[in-house]
């Protein structure tokens, strides 16, 4: 079972510091996935590149909009230099300079291109089963695997039986679980606005009730042999994760 925790590259410095307290506090991490955010110098493969330092498997999300589809693949190079042989295609944001170039490039546009051009390059895609109908979205997965995507990585769960209606869905498929805890009203409001999540009704914006929840995901996930990464924004890396990865799971 791998486990990723996904970290934001703001700079190397300080992504060097998360990398080395991770890696030296909670070895049930295993690998490292980078999200692309434009607001920051360091790209998502550059970040990739230097965590190859601390893990052996580093995922970059590749933003489909930055890339010409008609063009060769830009990154391929570096991606291959530094051994990193894993994606995550996601469409991505609109930048909010405006002088930044981005093409209508959709995210199954790039992950064809990739698996066509590149095939030794594993590629995921996301699921995200709070913006649109279950139907809508198993259909999006269908045209995705269609283009060649070999595995997902879904937006976050709050919700066990959801994970579960969704895991009979994509039986066969590569999954990593997504789990981000939610310790505020505030990040819950966030959550629900911009991202539709419906929280179950036992929800509570607390550090335990987060911790909790992300051990019987994690315990769900060792289960049913599949795959788990953690998204902790804004909240203690050391408190959460002392209280997931105790003496059960370490």
């Amino acid at each position: 079972m791998r486990v990723s925790l996904e970290l934001v590259p703001r700079d190397a410095d300080g992504l060097r510091a998360e990398l080395q307290l991770i890696k030296t506090q909670f070895p049930s991490i295993n690998t490292i996935n980078i999200p692309d955010l434009t607001r920051f110098e360091l790209r998502s493969w550059e970040a990739s590149s230097l965590s190859k330092s601390y893990y052996k498997d580093c995922i970059p999300h590749i933003r489909s909009m930055d890339f010409d589809a008609r063009e060769p693949f830009p990154i391929i190079e570096h991606l291959d230099m530094h051994g990193i042989s894993e994606v995550l295609v996601v469409t991505g944001d609109a930048p909010k300079n405006a002088s930044q170039q981005v093409y209508p490039t959709s995210c199954i546009d790039l992950i064809s291109k990739i698996k066509r051009e590149h095939p030794h390059i594993k590629v995921y895609s996301a699921i995200d089963p709070y913006r649109d109908s279950i139907r809508n979205e198993y259909e999006y997965v269908q045209r995705k695997l269609e283009a060649g995507t070999d595995g997902f990585f879904t937006q976050p769960f709050f919700d066990l039986r959801l994970m579960e209606l969704y895991s009979e869905m994509l039986e066969g498929s590569d999954i990593f679980w997504g789990v981000s805890p939610v310790v505020s009203d505030k990040s819950k409001k966030y959550w629900e606005t911009r991202n539709h999540v419906v929280f179950p009704k036992d929800f509570q914006p607390t550090l335990d009730w987060n911790i909790d929840f992300s051990r019987r995901a994690l315990a769900y996930t060792e289960q049913t042999n599949r795959n788990i990464y953690f998204m902790p924004i804004k909240v203690d890396l050391m408190a959460y994760f002392d209280g997931v990865f105790n003496k059960q799971f370490v």
